[in-house]
This record gives structure tokens, C-alpha cells and sequence, in this order.
């Protein structure tokens, strides 16, 4: 089915080849991290995570919201979603591929990856993310391809794949509960110690990645004529508004807890990132935005007459994952470590070599994701 991605419109084509470039572009800048080490990123002692661990948290979460669309249609038989389940199961796949490139990327050297793997340890949250990770991605492609290969055919998919289907519901919470107690478990960075950390990434991730894949059913619409249908991206937007209403309410439970109790400790990542610290405010304005436009895109999700709007509906999980992303994937990351054990603030930013490869692995994932949904439509309309 694969030769079929190898057919399109010569916007097709120039999208593919702008995605090759910056593969290209990312690829380069990795072998000069690789030649020079870590030291050419804006990590460091005090800040040891950045832009890389920053964007793999996010894209779990984009992985795990493919259950939001798989449940529905695979357990409560929900037709509506008919059109939709092979776009998130093929969406997860992407973003999981992703976070595994980023986690390879922050690690400096891909073989050290083989420490992971040739010497497992039940007590590294490090390797259970790796294996859920992999688990995930391959239960979600093998799967997706096996149902999207016997409609092909017109035939009824093979008896195991709905067990497979079954499998990645749960796998799907877990992928992000364990990413959530890989921060959690660092008891002395006090903005990760809560113990809402994994509701509040579960929250957040069906939230902006159900809204990024509604905005992908508009983007199949118009440039491949593939409507996943109105009725689908409405229940979508309402499953979105609660989870999005839900993120925010985590949100401000830790601000009551911290605040209320008044431990210095608690507040001064939150300061940091929402007020500043010590004359230190690099991410306020972009925190502020991050609450402000997230705030407003939950509200017009919420009322039903805005959200059956098209319009309306694309500004709103635009904001929601513009939100999201500002606070999940890069607040929450780099607030973690201000201020240091040692109480330094230590400001963060990323260079040059760290975003190529950033936008490298981007394109890296749109490309695979292209391919699929290129294959999946064509099989979809029979072409």
C-alpha cells in the first residue's frame, strides 16, 4: 500500500521536499552536536533538560489523545468515528516516533541509548518510558495497518487486531503516567513533587492532541478532499473542552497549594514562570499567554454555537494547542529547574544547533505522517 504515498499533487510534492530540507537541515546540525557534544545546546549544569525534553512531553501527550478516538469507535461502536481512527492511530505513531528522537537527541550519543536496552533497570523510569514508548508505536502501526490492509481488500481484519486495539487503550494512559513519574519522582525539583502531575498530563493531552487532530481533519479536507465529518470534530471539540477544563483546574490546585501554604520552596518555580523571580522573568508574558488564550479557547469550545462554527472551532484548537504546548512543553520543563537545588536562577536558552534539530525531528515526524495519511486516504477513496 506503501507506493501509493508516491502519487500527489505537486503541492504534495513541494510539502514533501520542504520537509526534506529541514530533515536535511536537522540532520546536520545532530552531527555537529554529535562531533561537539551537549555543550553546543543551551543545557547545562542547573538546566539539564531542555528544548528536546520539552517537546518529547508534549508529543506523548499528542500520542496518548489517539485513545480519545479509538475507544469510542472500537468499544462503544460510535460510527461517527469511522473516518477518524486511522488518523489518530496514525498520528500517535508520528508523535511517538518523535519523542524517541528527542529522547536520542538529549542524550548526546545514540549508543548510550544501549545502556537503556542492554542493561535494563526496574527502578529507571527512563527505561519504562523507553519500553512503553516502543510498545505503543508499534501496537498502534501494526495494528492501523492490519484494519486499513483488510479494507483494502474488503474483507473483515484479521482476528487479532482487535485484541492489539484493546491493548493500546490502556497503553495509551500509561505511556503519559509514566512520563508524568519520570518527573515526579525527582523529589528535589518541587514543581514536578505533586501528586496530580499524572491527571494533569493526562488532562492536557487529550485536550491539545484531540484538538490537533480536529485541526488535521481540516487540513485532509481541504488539500485531499477527506472529510472525517462534522459530527466526528464536534464530539471531538467536546471531549477537548472538558479535558482542556480539567488541565486548568490541576493547574489551580497547584497554585492554591503552593500559595496557601506558602512554602518557599512550592511558589518560587511559579513565581519564576508566572511573576518572576529575582528580577528573572524570561517566560512570564509567554506564560500569561499560555493561561489567557488556553482560558478563551476552552470557553468557545464550550458554547455550542461557537463550536459548530468552522471557524470558530479552528481558532479555538488552534489556542488549545498553542496553549498547551507554551505550558506543558516548555514552562512545566524549564520551570522544573528554577530555581537549582543550590537556589541559583539560572536562565535558559536554547541555540541555534538545538532548534535544527528540533525542527529536523518535526519534519522527521510530519514526513512519516504525511506518508501514512497519504496511504490511508487513497485506500479510504479508493483510488
Amino acid at each position: 500500500m506503501i507506493e501509493k504515498a508516491l502519487k500527489g499533487s505537486r503541492g504534495y510534492w513541494a510539502w514533501v521536499a520542504l520537509l526534506l530540507v529541514l530533515i536535511g537541515l536537522g540532520i546536520s546540525a545532530y552531527a555537529r552536536q554529535m562531533s561537539l557534544g551537549l555543550g553546543v545546546t543551551g543545557m547545562g549544569r542547573d538546566i539539564s533538560w531542555g528544548v528536546y525534553i520539552a517537546q518529547f512531553t508534549f508529543l506523548v501527550g499528542v500520542a496518548a489523545s489517539a485513545v480519545m478516538v479509538v475507544l469510542p469507535y472500537y468499544l462503544h461502536n460510535q460510527k461517527a468515528f469511522s473516518k477518524i481512527v486511522i488518523v489518530g492511530e496514525f498520528l500517535a505513531v508520528s508523535a511517538a516516533l518523535m519523542c524517541m528522537l528527542f529522547i536520542l537527541a538529549d542524550m548526546g550519543k545514540p549508543q548510550r541509548v544501549l545502556n537503556v536496552l542492554l542493561y535494563p533497570s526496574p527502578h529507571s523510569m527512563v527505561f519504562w518510558d523507553v519500553m512503553v514508548l516502543n510498545g505503543y508505536l508499534f501496537i498502534n502501526l501494526i495494528s492501523g495497518w492490519a484494519v486499513l490492509g483488510a479494507e483494502r481488500k474488503g474483507v473483515p481484519p484479521a482476528p487479532w487486531t482487535r485484541p492489539l486495539i484493546y491493548l493500546s487503550i490502556p497503553w495509551a494512559f500509561s505511556i503519559h503516567t509514566v512520563t508524568a513519574f519520570l518527573f515526579a519522582g525527582l523529589p528535589s525539583r518541587h514543581l514536578w513533587l505533586t501528586a496530580v502531575l499524572a491527571p494533569r498530563f493526562l488532562a492536557s493531552a487529550f485536550a491539545a492532541g484531540t484538538a490537533l487532530l480536529i485541526l488535521i481533519t481540516f487540513i485532509l479536507k481541504r488539500v485531499a478532499a477527506f472529510d472525517a465529518g462534522q459530527e466526528a470534530r464536534s464530539k471531538l471539540a467536546v471531549l477537548s473542552a472538558y479535558a482542556g477544563t480539567a488541565n486548568f483546574f490541576f493547574l489551580g490546585t497547584e497554585f492554591f497549594t503552593a500559595f496557601y501554604s506558602n512554602v518557599p520552596a512550592h511558589k518560587q518555580s511559579l513565581q519564576y514562570l508566572f511573576f518572576g523571580l529575582e528580577g528573572h522573568a524570561p517566560f512570564v508574558p509567554w506564560m500569561w499567554l499560555s493561561v489567557i488564550t488556553g482560558l478563551v479557547s476552552v470557553g468557545v469550545l464550550m458554547a455550542p454555537s461557537l463550536r459548530r462554527q468552522s471557524n470558530w472551532l479552528i481558532a479555538a484548537c488552534t489556542g488549545l494547542v498553542l496553549s498547551i504546548w507554551i505550558d506543558k512543553g516548555v514552562g512545566l520543563v524549564i520551570g522544573g529547574f528554577v530555581p537549582s537545588p543550590l537556589e541559583e536562577i539560572v536562565d535558559y536558552m536554547p541555540t541555534a544547533t538545538e532548534l535544527s534539530v528540533t525542527l529536523g525531528i518535526w519534519a522527521i515526524g510530519l514526513l512519516v505522517l504525511t506518508v501514512l495519511l497519504k496511504t490511508a486516504i487513497a485506500v479510504k477513496t479508493q483510488e
